[in-house]
């Protein structure tokens, strides 16, 4: 498992992880840096502990980055202050290289699961042959089109709401350069997951199943397939013995009340925008609270 350093995306393969090596007795291997291993650890919520013990966790450093708080006052809301941890997960490919060169001796057989953000870093699966590589998407599936939609201009063959927002300045260059990084690389991958279920998003995954979308080219590979392994969380066991204090407090709230939770981790808001999204809630006449964090 080759996560992508962000916690959406560490924890969301961090469950598959504890899945897979559970349910079907596979040794799993989690592959990322000393400090994105402690903030998934950290951050684990629900998981049986037993499952989280199997888990072979292996620590690759990385060089030295900043770690700015996030700004408020940045022109757009996209959680820049990350780039560096991202920049610096680039040099991740040659350790990478080693370990998997490592594996493919020890095991007949070595299937890479990799955030598609991380193409770049497990490129090398296409030169070992007993390795293959997927890419594991931590988003839903019509989020997914909605940006090859807006974005890459993409034909599909659903609508979308007129109301949704424009992605046009959501995401800064530097980020976008990111992404690009990663296409030449991800082509060379033998599958997509997708973090979703049929019964939800048939549809959004259909089209994501078509040979333009999906670069099913045959010059690259055949039959590319592609799959929504939702759920990965249901084994999920509550292991307090009463309910947290959050929960409790959650109960007392009327049904069909709104619930606004910001911790100023990764996305900041300023003080008006705050004072923005009370008016709405209030003028909405719907039940609501607010949770901030700073």
């Amino acid at each position: 498992m080759v996560p992508f350093a962000a916690q959406g995306h560490l924890n969301q393969l961090l469950q598959l992880s504890c899945l897979v090596s559970s349910s079907y007795k596979i040794p799993v291997y989690y592959f990322t840096s000393p400090i994105f291993i402690r903030q998934a650890k950290s951050r684990i919520n629900g998981l049986n502990p037993l499952d989280v013990e199997k888990i072979h966790f292996h620590e690759i450093p990385t060089p030295q980055f900043d770690s700015p708080p996030p700004d408020p006052k940045s022109p757009h809301k996209f959680p820049t202050q990350l780039q560096p941890a991202w920049y610096a997960s680039l040099n991740l490919r040659e350790p990478f290289a080693g370990f998997l060169k490592e594996m493919s001796v020890r095991f007949k057989r070595v299937v890479v699961i990799h955030d598609p953000m991380m193409a770049v870093v497990v490129q090398d699966v296409a030169s070992v042959s007993n390795a293959e590589s997927y890419a594991f998407n931590c988003v839903s599936a019509y989020s997914h089109i909605s940006i090859l939609h807006q974005r890459l201009q993409f034909p599909v063959s659903v609508e979308f709401p007129k109301e949704l927002p424009s992605f046009d300045g959501c995401i800064p260059d530097e980020v976008n350069y990111l992404v690009a990084l990663q296409s030449e690389p991800s082509n060379h991958r033998s599958g997509d997951l997708y973090n979703t279920c049929r019964s939800i998003e048939a549809p959004y995954m259909d089209i994501l199943e078509n040979e333009e979308i999906s670069g099913n080219n045959k010059e690259i590979i055949e039959n590319r397939n592609t799959w929504a392994i939702e759920p990965i969380t249901y084994q999920i066991i509550i292991f307090f013995i009463s309910k947290h204090k959050c929960l409790e407090w959650l109960d007392k709230h009327d049904p069909k009340s709104v619930i606004y939770v910001w911790f100023d981790t990764t996305v900041s808001l300023e003080d008006k925008q705050i004072k923005r999204l009370a008016l709405e809630l209030e003028q909405s006449k719907v039940n609501s609270s607010g949770i901030v964090g700073s």
